[in-house]
């Protein structure tokens, strides 16, 4: 017998909670009850087998393009401004884009700039490891991957801030308060918009050894990324590698301040920087969930969700699940591989483009980190972003150290 999703007896979720970790914890409270519950907007989804279930049904549609509307926001400008982007595009034309432009972000293309990456984050230390102290977040975190973005794209230098500012602002859109801030969000596409079209020009005119011209050459049997696909990319690169990697980066570190333990260790053996990665990112994500919404009408497990039902798979506590992760609430980096990868890089067709790139940053910064940062502790009150916000993590980490 098949249920209406919105007859079906389930536990219901406020998410007004305090901040982002009682979110969770009242999350993790919820899913010992159900594999489902009811919000305010979408049907969070707990267990891992339920949400790598959804993320791998291409009847389920990215939420990316829709998820202004369902929030409530009534604004014009949105479907004038709507693009048709590799984070929302589903079917054949998801298929397309993805084939032309993976070999640019291949676990190969991400390894090339290793290197670059330590003199990043050993740059931004020797700045302040004499003292024995900083704000992590803001000295570190912040500022890391974006001499690594320009680097990728070939952009200069220079303009590093500039990318700092569009990444945060763009990726409001997707943040509870995002109805606020329309003509901040507004502002910043623009800005970003002229600033890709120019990089791409530059790059038709005096091709380099960069992603750009990667993606202009790119090919597969005469077919080639149009104009408005090539900014759709890059603009992709700009605010997808940025956030999400100073927020995860900004996680993982604290993390490990509560850990001292499994800092030493990696300090002492850096070979377990791919696992400490896998670690940190299963037991403290920067994204915590993502979104999907019906295509049609769909039955699962004896529920029927009608065409346009949004739901949330929660990675976060997809990423808990202990019967995928045994003693899922200890945090070890010398975990072995449960056979299952964790989720917050998702899961299906829209899994994460850049993933290469961003276990290859967090796998360079960690262990110098750990070294260079010895006896590392808090040093008074970490500073969390609001729950509201889509990427999560530390705006201020204050630290002390050895200094050296």
């Amino acid at each position: 017998m098949t249920t209406l999703v919105t007859e079906a007896d389930m536990p219901t979720v406020d998410f007004a909670f305090a901040d982002a970790h009682e979110q969770r914890a009242q999350l993790e409270l919820l899913s010992k009850e159900n594999w489902i519950a009811r919000g305010p907007f979408a049907y969070p989804i707990f267990t891992y087998e339920d949400c790598v279930a959804i993320l791998r049904d291409k009847r389920w549609h990215s939420a990316a393009s829709v998820l202004a509307e369902v929030m409530g926001i009534q604004d014009e400008r949105l479907a004038s401004r709507r693009r048709e982007s590799i984070l929302s595009a589903e079917g054949d034309v998801h298929t397309r884009l993805r084939r032309l432009v993976a070999p640019s972000f291949s676990p190969r293309a991400a390894d090339r700039l290793r290197p670059f990456m330590r003199e990043v984050i050993n740059g931004l230390l020797d700045a302040v490891t004499p003292s024995g102290r900083c704000d992590l977040a803001t000295d570190v975190c912040d500022p890391y991957p974006i001499p690594i973005i320009c680097e990728l794209l070939g952009a200069p230098k220079k303009d590093w801030e500039l990318f700092s500012v569009w990444a945060e602002d763009v990726l409001r859109i997707f943040n509870a308060t995002a109805a606020e801030e329309l003509d901040v969000i507004f502002k910043a596409q623009d800005e970003l918009e002229a600033y890709t079209l120019q990089l791409i020009a530059d790059r038709r005119n005096s091709p380099a050894d960069d992603l750009i011209t990667s993606l202009i050459a790119a090919e597969e049997a005469g077919d080639k990324l149009s104009e408005e696909e090539l900014v759709m990319m890059v603009q992709a690169v700009i605010v997808g590698g940025t956030d999400t990697t100073r927020n995860q980066l900004g996680c993982s570190v604290a993390l490990f301040a509560e850990h001292p333990d499994q800092w030493a260790l990696l300090a002492e053996c850096p070979e377990l920087a791919p696992k400490a990665v896998e670690e940190t990112m299963r037991y403290f994500g920067a994204v915590r969930s993502t979104g999907r919404f019906a295509s049609e009408d769909i039955e699962y497990k004896g529920m029927l969700f009608p065409k346009g039902t949004l739901v949330t798979p929660a990675l976060a506590i997809a990423n808990r699940d202990d019967s995928v992760f045994p003693d899922a609430t200890t945090f070890d980096i010398t975990r072995e591989p449960s056979g299952q990868p964790q989720m917050t890089f998702g899961s299906g067709i829209h899994y994460c483009l850049g993933a290469a790139l961003a276990r290859a940053e967090q796998q360079e910064a960690l262990p110098i980190l750990a070294r260079r940062l010895r006896n590392m502790k808090i040093d008074g009150e970490i500073t969390w972003k609001p729950s509201t916000v889509a990427i999560y993590g530390p705006e201020n980490l204050p630290l002390t150290f050895d200094p050296s």
